[in-house]
């Protein structure tokens, strides 16, 4: 079994991360989209056009039986435009986790952090509407504009980045969020932060590990019988902070090279 996956840089290694833990023997190979990183700035024309783009060059060189959109605001906005250039092709999104958060708050208010890209796409709009309208819970949104790039920088623990998630945590505290979603693959890189800030007894919920079983039991339906290690392929367009790669990845085994994209 061959997948691909993309992100516009080290976010969607968490959700990677979650692939490693849950499946055996297939070819992985994860495309970082630096030089055009982040996407949550970017026009819906240039976010379709760079979406094609990774999907065509995964299907050409590697030919990917399944592409996970480890973005989620590739996935709100390009995840139907890429189901209709592709239709043979199986394409697993992913998008913020507002029904588990529904589930399990208890105050009925529930934080959503993500990019303002998401938090304007379609996808993301339809499905916040339909939930609210059947539940009686308020969404607190947050358009968490930089913190890609801090996180894409390394600046995990730094102050600025510590001020900011603060700046936009603390008033969800004042109105009684129990349950934040994060929105963005890049943001379970900042959970202890976000912790330290909330606390511990607010829920925290991120989608990697709801992909990761998606993406196993279409290993099942592909017969992938397989149980050796997996074949782990990093490729990035532009720069990268490769010392955030190994730290994500940790003691897991992968090649890493440059890409012409």
């Amino acid at each position: 079994m061959k997948v691909g996956v993309f992100d516009s840089g080290l976010g969607g290694l968490t959700v990677l991360n979650a692939i490693i833990k849950n499946l055996k023997g297939a070819d992985i190979f994860y495309i970082a989209d630096t030089l055009y990183a982040p996407y949550g700035d970017k026009s819906k024309e240039e976010i379709f056009s760079r979406s094609e783009k990774i999907a065509n060059y995964l299907l050409k060189n590697y030919e990917i039986d399944a592409l996970v959109i480890a973005c989620n605001t590739a996935t709100s906005v390009a995840i139907k435009h890429l189901r209709e250039v592709f239709p043979s092709l199986i394409i697993i999104g992913t998008e913020p986790g507002i029904k588990p958060a529904i589930n399990n708050t208890k105050t009925g208010n529930i934080g959503i952090l993500a990019t303002a890209s998401t938090l304007k796409g379609e996808k993301y709009q339809l499905l916040a509407n339909e939930l609210i309208t059947k539940n009686e819970v308020k969404l607190h949104e947050q358009a968490c504009i930089g913190l890609v790039e801090q996180i894409e920088n390394g600046e995990i623990n730094s102050l600025k980045t510590y001020t900011m998630l603060e700046t936009w945590l603390k008033p969800m505290l004042h109105k009684k969020v129990d349950t934040i979603v994060l929105g963005c693959t890049h943001y379970p890189l900042v959970k202890k932060t976000i912790l330290d800030i909330v606390g511990e007894d607010v829920l925290l919920i991120d989608t990697g590990d709801a992909i990761a079983k998606r993406v196993v039991t279409l290993s099942q339906d592909l017969q992938n019988k397989n149980k050796n290690a997996l074949n782990i392929e990093i490729l990035y367009t532009g720069k990268i902070n490769s010392d955030m790669v190994k730290i994500i990845l940790g003691k897991n085994k992968f090649e890493m090279r440059k890409c012409e994209l």
